[in-house]
């Protein structure tokens, strides 16, 4: 499975960022009862850059797509960290919980979550397919655009 995900990044040109350190009092990740539990994790540009604005006001759906799916590519990052770079412990996308900064006449959330929810099927398959929740927010942590947590269940 690591090959796989490794793979399959190289052929939509996509790299995985550096694992970001947590921000406050929190661990990226915790692994329970055969779960991988990732912090919600933030979307930074290919350059480095927070990804921030919200949704409807500043940002559009595009932009907000982009964001997930960058949201998506650090969850994989964390994940690789968290277990010694093993991505073949993976078994399956159970959840992703998806935050939209956006304004309160913005009602695409589901819309933006796609982003991060397609890379998650595009990397590993079925296995990628999960129950997921998309919801809007005044705010989030430093302004972001998005934020995505995710639960994993992993191989024995």
């Amino acid at each position: 499975m690591t090959q796989r995900i490794e793979a399959r990044l190289a052929e939509l040109g996509l790299t995985l960022p550096a694992p970001a350190a947590p921000v406050a009092a929190y661990v990226p990740a915790v692994i329970a009862g055969g779960l991988l539990h990732l912090s919600g994790q933030l979307p930074f540009a290919a350059d480095g850059a927070l990804m921030t604005g919200r949704l409807g006001e500043d940002r559009d759906l595009d932009f907000g797509q982009e964001a997930a799916r960058r949201c998506g590519l650090m969850i994989i990052a964390q994940a690789r960290a968290a277990l010694d770079g093993d991505l073949g412990r993976i078994a399956r996308v159970v959840k992703l919980g998806v935050f939209v900064n956006s304004a309160a006449s913005f009602t695409d959330q589901p819309k933006v979550a796609n982003g991060a929810s397609e890379l998650m099927v595009a990397l590993l398959g079925d296995s990628g397919r999960h129950a997921r929740s998309a919801v809007g927010v005044p705010t989030l942590p430093l302004g972001a655009a998005v934020e995505v947590d995710a639960i994993l269940a992993l191989n024995a």
